[in-house]
């Protein structure tokens, strides 16, 4: 199998402190992969690096033959200005801007692909409504449908099911296991361990640092679960740069899938 993408040593952060260090490992094409850990952990930090929002502050991502159009972005609905102006089917229609540009019309076909799109996530009757009346888990039906249109080899859905009803999220997770059937790469950072355990094959558990990457039985046990809670609480939010960051890196020689020691030799998360 090939790499949809490869982390070499990745720092991201925010005006020059680190909220993800020290990551390696690569996300093969096809995965589905859980990303957890506790709030604070970097998560969404990883994804918008993923995307191209933020830029490495040390290391690098490596996306292969990726281009933006190949990467489809969900990201926390808090995110979301849900006071915009705008209605449930120009919203999901969106979703084909990469293709069509921000100019360019909707054709028949188009029209067809927005109407199965929004039949897809069950919101078929909801097309004129506007965005800031749909309830917590009709927004994000929507936004599945938007994905849905963008057509992308790498999904990346952040917290996608929080906040949203039974059903909703098992109707979502349903449309996440076509991807994944249709061997696209999906990330997904979630909460629910449980449900992550029964649907998820591999996770990543961040806690700043990796503090785990590989089968999910292998990396949610109680000694992990324990080590990520008290690396974020050890965390100094104040943190520069390790001095090791200040160089250029050298890409890493370990496994893809594997447990990771999360104090390293130069020092404990808090002090780096």
């Amino acid at each position: 199998m090939t790499a949809a993408l490869q982390f070499r040593n990745l720092t991201l952060g925010y005006d020059r402190h680190p909220a993800v260090h020290h990551l390696d490992g690569a996300v093969e094409s096809g995965a589905l992969v859980a990303v957890v850990g506790p709030n604070g952990a970097g998560k969404s930090t990883l994804f918008k690096g993923i995307v191209g929002v933020l830029k490495p502050l040390a290391g690098r991502i490596e996306r292969g033959d990726l281009n933006p159009q190949n990467i489809a972005y969900l990201p926390q609905a808090a995110e979301i200005d849900r006071t915009f102006p705008i209605n449930v089917y120009d919203m999901v229609a969106m979703g084909l801007w990469r293709r069509t540009g921000s100019f360019g019309g909707i054709d028949r076909a188009a029209r067809a692909s927005i109407e199965r799109a929004i039949a897809a996530v069950g919101l078929t009757g909801f097309e004129n409504r506007a965005i800031a009346t749909l309830s917590g888990g009709q927004m994000q039906r929507m936004l599945f449908a938007r994905l849905l249109l963008q057509d992308a080899r790498v999904i990346v859905l952040d917290e996608p099911f929080n906040a949203v009803d039974a059903k909703t999220s098992a109707d979502l997770f349903d449309l996440v296991r076509r991807w994944h059937g249709e061997r696209r790469t999906v990330l997904t950072a979630m909460h629910d361990l449980d449900f992550v355990r029964a649907n998820f094959p591999e996770t990543l558990l961040l806690a700043r640092e990796p503090v785990a990457w590989g089968r999910t039985a292998s990396v949610l046990t109680p000694e992990n679960l324990l080590t990520a809670r008290r690396m974020c609480e050890a965390f100094d939010q104040d943190a520069a740069l390790c001095a090791d960051e200040q160089a250029p890196s050298l890409p890493p020689s370990g496994e893809v899938a594997r447990a990771v020691n999360p104090v390293r030799e130069h020092g404990a998360p808090a002090r780096d």
